[in-house]
């Protein structure tokens, strides 16, 4: 058995050490490196590379507008129908929908504009004072909505402030309104003021266009000045009270 090292022995290895760069005492007996476990850092795995989501694809409103109208096999179905669309911004600021009033078959369709805040409590078309305005004016050439004319609007919910509607907004409801008038089958369609000639006829200028004949679905039309327009303007009664007497002709054959 060995002799433990005497002090100079131990000072002599000690110093040799020091002078080959040992700067720090490890242990008193030695460690077996193999035995350790492997306490090496583990590499982490690459963080999958997130990606934005995909936007969602535009809504093509007329699309889904002209394939729900196309489904509506009544006016009831209709009705319903336009009442769950839920594309057109208007729909959110109205009271309710406003659909028709008067005689579904009758052989007199009206279209009017748009509702107006009477309407749009009440949901009917006219039934302000234009309304009654209109009911007069049908009255006078032995017409009404109880026995022989229907009527609707080009849209059924009212725009903001009674603005005009935009481009956009007819011609979402386009297919709706064409619709409507097919499911209602009247013999002769009565468009009322701007708005209704530019849905139907595709063109504005009711001044010009008012009491001439034309053509739109299949159907004669004829164009009249909206009664909010003669309350606005009495003298334009005259030339409403011709288009009238256009109109009675036309349906007595003359």
């Amino acid at each position: 058995m060995e002799s433990a090292l005497d002090f100079h022995t131990a000072r002599a290895l000690l110093d040799w050490q020091i002078e080959l760069g040992a700067t720090d005492a490890i242990g008193d007996i030695p460690v077996n490196r193999y035995t350790l476990p492997d306490t090496a850092p583990k590499s982490k795995k690459p963080t999958a590379v997130q990606t934005a989501p995909e936007k969602p694809k535009p809504v093509d409103a007329l699309a889904i507008a002209d394939s729900v109208a196309k489904t509506a096999g009544s006016l009831d179905q209709l009705r319903a129908a336009m009442d769950a669309f839920d594309h057109c911004d208007l729909k959110r600021g109205a009271r309710q929908l406003v659909f028709a009033d008067g005689t579904p078959g009758a052989r007199v369709m009206i279209i009017g504009e748009a509702p107006g805040r009477d309407e749009d409590r009440e949901g009917k078309p006219f039934v302000g004072r234009a309304g009654q305005l209109l009911d007069r004016m049908l009255s006078a050439i032995e017409l009404n909505r109880a026995e022989n004319v229907y009527i609707t609007n080009v849209l059924p919910w009212r725009p903001p402030q009674n603005r005009d509607p935009k481009p956009e907004e007819i011609g979402m409801m386009k297919p709706f309104l064409e619709r409507h008038v097919t499911l209602a089958k009247p013999e002769v369609l009565v468009v009322m003021g701007n708005i209704s000639c530019q849905a139907v006829l595709g063109k504005r200028g009711i001044t010009r266009l008012r009491g001439q004949w034309d053509q739109a679905w299949g159907l004669p039309v004829i164009p009249m000045f909206h009664p909010a327009y003669l309350l606005r303007q009495p003298p334009m009664k005259r030339q409403a009270w011709a288009d009238l007497l256009e109109l009675k002709a036309r349906l007595e054959g003359k």
